[in-house]
């Protein structure tokens, strides 16, 4: 049968104690990878379709045929691998704040490490995403001031349940606004949230950029035998 629960890792961090932790779930009977921020889950390999449709629609919103892609959130790795699955990708840098999260990446105690640290597209970057979206210099330290045709966002659990109150501004529309600048005219920014759509939100989506859309993606919850569902936000310049 294996080991029922193993903790991977465990790090103290700024943000809070962050664990890394494999166990199986003897209901499904396939071992699961989670991440946790004190007592916050930020990942299970469990629920992957809303991170992997974060990707898919955020990328089929572009008109480009050659894309340079920066996603803020590694977790798991599963928006990441789903956009270098899309032929058109030429670049993709993965910002995290977390360096325990890169790290485990590339000593693959993750599934999808290898896969990522591999393929030459694909950079990680150790930084605050959110303090390099508001800054002039940009997401990709190595190209102070590059533009990305899509960005893609997965890092709190939404607008207004955020991880770190220095994550609020983002959220608003002078914030986003300063996100935009570092999309190519006809640029997209995809946002997942675990939360139902939010008008609110959509409306300082519309004073930072030309179109916005809330896209609800269903899933099935094994533990709970129902549907759940999140929100994937994609707005164009």
């Amino acid at each position: 049968m294996g080991i029922r629960f193993e903790e991977l890792d465990f790090r103290p961090t700024p943000m809070g104690d962050l664990s890394l932790r494999r166990r199986r779930e003897p209901s499904l009977g396939v071992e699961v990878y989670e991440i946790k921020l004190d007592d916050d889950f930020l990942m299970s390999s469990l629920f992957t379709e809303a991170e992997i449709q974060l990707s898919k629609l955020g990328l089929a919103a572009s008109p480009h045929d050659e894309l340079d892609v920066a996603v803020g959130g590694l977790g798991l790795g599963y928006t990441a691998r789903s956009a270098l699955e899309d032929r058109r990708v030429r670049s993709l840098v993965v910002v995290d704040a977390l360096a325990e999260v890169i790290e485990w990446h590339r000593r693959e105690l993750l599934p999808l490490g290898a896969g990522l640290t591999a393929d030459p597209r694909c950079r990680f970057v150790h930084g605050d995403f959110f303090a390099m979206a508001d800054s002039a210099d940009g997401l990709d330290p190595e190209t102070p001031g590059r533009r990305f045709h899509v960005i893609l966002l997965d890092i709190d659990h939404a607008p207004d349940h955020v991880l770190h109150p220095s994550h609020a501004a983002f959220y608003q529309p002078h914030g986003l606004r300063r996100l935009a600048r570092h999309l190519h005219p006809g640029g997209v920014f995809a946002l997942w949230s675990n939360d139902p759509p939010d008008e609110e939100f959509l409306a300082a989506l519309g004073q930072a950029f030309t179109a916005a859309r809330a896209c609800v993606v269903t899933f099935h919850n094994p533990l709970q035998r129902r549907q759940a569902a999140n929100t994937i936000y994609v707005a164009t310049r």
